[in-house]
């Protein structure tokens, strides 16, 4: 039986030289309201195509702040996603940027991109100074805008040089 592989992390240690966020053309930012949970549950299932539960991966695990869980729309409907997590640790380099996710018939337009960056104006906004992240191998899109946003590789497995020097070879 072949073993997982370990998430891949990623870090951003200064926030201070986050560009301005501006949302794309003919798009909108809107935070989490209640009955957002299906759009997430629906926004997530088509960008991860796998079912993940709210409840499970999100409001079960931190106090849920409703500016801290992004969508961009186009009209009404929900097509990029971001959740900002503080780690609870007191410490302002505890923040985790989470769940980011684009419906497929959106993707190449920026909006991955915007919704990290408006995400992680968010955690600056509410003091924090550093974010980090975990992706797998194969999210090779995903990780172009983590790179492009700022934040580097974290070797935390011996797996993890060499799976890093595979994935940054292909882009």
């Amino acid at each position: 039986m072949e073993q997982a592989l370990s998430k891949l992390v990623m870090k951003k240690d200064i926030l201070s030289d986050l560009p301005a966020f501006h949302c794309p053309a003919g798009y909108r930012l809107t935070s989490f309201q209640p009955e957002d949970e299906r759009n997430w549950e629906d926004l997530i299932r088509h960008s991860f195509t796998r079912e993940v539960k709210f409840v499970d991966k999100i409001s079960d695990h931190v106090p849920l702040y409703s500016d801290r869980l992004l969508f961009i729309c186009r009209g009404d409907q929900p097509v990029a996603t971001a959740t900002a997590w503080e780690l609870g640790s007191g410490d302002p380099k505890s923040w985790y940027l989470h769940m980011v996710g684009v419906l497929p018939e959106y993707s190449g337009k920026g909006l991955g991109y915007a919704v990290s960056l408006a995400i992680l104006h968010k955690i600056r906004e509410s003091g924090g100074a550093a974010a980090s992240l975990e992706t797998d191998d194969f999210r090779l899109p995903a990780i172009r805008i983590y790179l492009k946003l700022g934040f580097q590789p974290v070797y935390l497995d011996d797996s993890h040089p060499g799976r890093w020097e595979r994935i940054l070879q292909s882009l």
